[in-house]
């Protein structure tokens, strides 16, 4: 999957603005994003289902959306809503699905059957989808969108009113896929989900900020993250977010976890900046984590942005 300056505009709103991605084969490719940051919009001009304002984009080796309704075939869609059929069996949707998608009766039939075990639905394939829990909704949802074995396979925020242990589970259903040759580009606000991605992009106010496997990304703020232990660490927090090349301090427990804008600020401004207020701590180098990236692609745009404007 490939797109090139891809856009949307709704009246005077961009919603993506010139996004270029590249999405190899058989990866799980994340999105990490707040809500309105272009994730389900881009999602949806990649599959065909919206038209982008500008740009290029190729999924699969097929144009879109020129070639969109060619597209459909290969590929599942799963979003964040239930949308299968609660009156509906376990069985009864997964065979509406296979009858949607024009498979033959004999390989819909063994491919319910495979679906059913697969998915540990054995003893619920008689109860209704409205009576599930939201881990079994979830499950059946995944289901159903890869009865006819897509290539590729689309989730917009697919495990945002489920359980942890559901969500877990949820993703090695997800790895399971991938093994197999499957594609699979997940949108995501949770920072636990980004870290599974084999590779993960970071959309803000719909502009790409940042893209590579989540070690990358990590690694290239080293030197900028810092532990702040500290007796009052509420005060301790007051001090250091006004500093000059602070962009971030958060309470971690009994800790402050402190985000630098450059790793030549150092640790010595900031203890000098506590001792100088009368509090004593221990300040040393913390290894960043995917929280630290996104905290500095989108505030630190936020600040090049600010400046940008005052230097103006």
């Amino acid at each position: 999957m490939r797109a090139r300056g891809m856009s949307k505009q709704f009246g005077s709103l961009r919603a993506v603005d010139r996004v270029d991605l590249s999405v190899p084969r058989a990866c799980v490719y994340g999105f990490l994003g707040p809500n309105g940051s272009g994730k389900s919009t881009t999602i949806r001009m990649l599959c065909g289902l919206l038209t982008p304002s500008e740009g290029e984009i190729e999924v699969l080796g097929l144009k879109i959306p020129a070639q969109a309704e060619a597209l459909r075939r290969r590929i599942g869609y799963m979003t964040q809503k239930f949308s299968l059929f609660e009156d509906l069996s376990v069985r009864e949707n997964l065979e509406f699905l296979a009858a949607v998608q024009e498979l033959p009766r004999e390989r819909a039939r063994k491919r319910v059957d495979e679906l059913i075990e697969q998915y540990h639905f054995g003893d619920r394939q008689k109860q209704l989808a409205g009576t599930m829990s939201g881990g079994q909704k979830q499950r059946l949802a995944l289901a159903g969108a890869v009865i006819h074995e897509p290539e590729l396979l689309f989730l917009d925020e697919p495990t945002s009113a489920v359980d942890p242990e559901s969500r877990r589970d949820f993703w090695e259903k997800l790895f399971e896929l991938a093994d197999a040759g499957t594609t699979l580009l997940v949108s995501t606000h949770y920072m636990d989900e980004a870290e599974r991605c084999h590779r993960l992009a970071i959309l803000d106010r719909g502009v790409l900020v940042a893209d590579g496997t989540p070690a990358e990304l990590a690694g290239q703020l080293d030197g900028r993250a810092v532990e702040v232990l500290a007796a009052q660490p509420r005060r301790a927090q007051r001090v250091l977010v006004d500093l000059d090349g602070v962009l971030s301090v958060a309470q971690v427990g009994n800790a402050l976890r402190v985000l630098l804008a450059d790793a030549r600020v150092g640790e010595r401004v900031l203890r000098d900046a506590l001792r100088a207020a009368g509090l004593e701590a221990e300040v040393g180098r913390a290894k960043p984590n995917l929280e630290d990236v996104f905290v500095s692609a989108t505030r630190g745009r936020e600040r090049r942005a600010a400046d940008a404007e005052s230097g103006s």
